[in-house]
């Protein structure tokens, strides 16, 4: 009886990525897993690869020419070859099943496909890997997307079993979530990556797709039930970036001065390093009409100014 192995069914959580070795999303040398799914449509997004909680084909060439392969082991259609040009083309309107086929018999790696699911023991194993620079630098793991909260019975379980062997834990979120759902996850998260993309709800909805009452109200609650939360702002020039916008969050984030569990914001300037992602998506980048949103030196000076006047802990990430 006692060496009975008894079956046990483990949560599982679909996610788009596994990456080694950032510096930029929490303290010291961490490993971020990207779940996939997000209730939003920022227009900036730099990880469009994470807005469906689906399988994706991601193709790094649509042109290439290639043999008949792929298509002829894809079971949905998804992928063919034109008989004129023999050149390799994706019908983005048919979901991609995650079977893998095409992968593995394109002589080319034109493409990869996008989600993976995972159990908890296997992300914890992959994470266990670099415990020794978590040690070293005072890192760790976090949880990022799309949104993490989508998938929150996953999270916790993970977190939970981050924590389970001394793992530093922290979670990048948009906040746009059930408060339940938050504070499930918050009971084994060491720090939340909150965002605050637009401080003005109407304008955050024509740049998000959702409105912020719901994000603000969650992170006052984070904050007044002592969670540690480091605020994090995209700037885009001409979208958020005026001394108005800015002016409303630090009205907002004031009051946390006297909370030891407010870790202060971070400045994440707008970059381009996913504008290529939305092609090999076979999708349009939403920003193409606007002007070019990158802001100069000059201005992020003057904004982290605007900031500190008010004794605020700011800091701007350089990518």
């Amino acid at each position: 009886m006692g060496n009975k192995k008894t079956s046990v069914i483990e949560r599982k959580a679909f996610i788009s990525n596994i990456q080694k070795y950032n510096m930029y999303d929490g303290p010291g040398i961490r490993t971020i897993v990207f779940f996939k799914g997000c209730p939003l449509r920022c227009k900036w997004c730099a990880n469009p690869e994470n807005l469906e909680r689906k399988y994706q084909v991601m193709s790094k060439n649509v042109s290439s020419h290639c043999g008949q392969a792929c298509a002829a082991v894809c079971p949905v259609g998804k992928h063919s070859v034109s008989k004129e040009t023999q050149k390799h083309a994706i019908n983005y309107k048919i979901d991609c099943i995650g079977c893998r086929k095409c992968e593995t018999a394109c002589t080319e790696s034109a493409f990869s496909v996008v989600g993976e699911v995972k159990t908890i023991s296997e992300l914890l194993e992959i994470i266990e890997e670099d415990r020794m620079f978590y040690e070293l630098s005072g890192g760790g793991v976090t949880l990022s997307g799309g949104e993490v909260l989508m998938q929150h019975d996953a999270a916790a379980n993970l977190l939970m079993a981050c924590k389970q062997v001394g793992i530093n834990t922290a979670v990048e979120t948009s906040g746009y979530a059930k408060l339940e759902h938050v504070l499930q996850v918050a009971e084994f998260t060491d720090l939340f990556l909150y965002d605050i993309k637009h401080i003005d709800s109407a304008r955050h909805y024509e740049f998000t797709g959702v409105r912020n009452e719901l994000i603000l109200s969650n992170l006052r609650e984070l904050i007044h039930r002592r969670y540690n939360v480091k605020i994090r702002m995209p700037l885009l020039k001409g979208i958020n970036d005026s001394q108005s916008d800015i002016e409303g969050v630090v009205q907002l984030v004031k009051p946390f001065l006297i909370y030891k569990n407010f870790k202060g914001i971070d400045l994440l300037p707008y970059h381009k390093m996913g504008v290529n992602k939305y092609k090999q998506l076979g999708l349009e980048y939403p920003l193409e009409k606007y002007d070019d949103p990158s802001l100069s030196e000059e201005d992020l000076n003057r904004i982290e100014g605007w900031i500190k006047q008010h004794h605020l802990p700011v800091s701007v990430i350089r990518h």
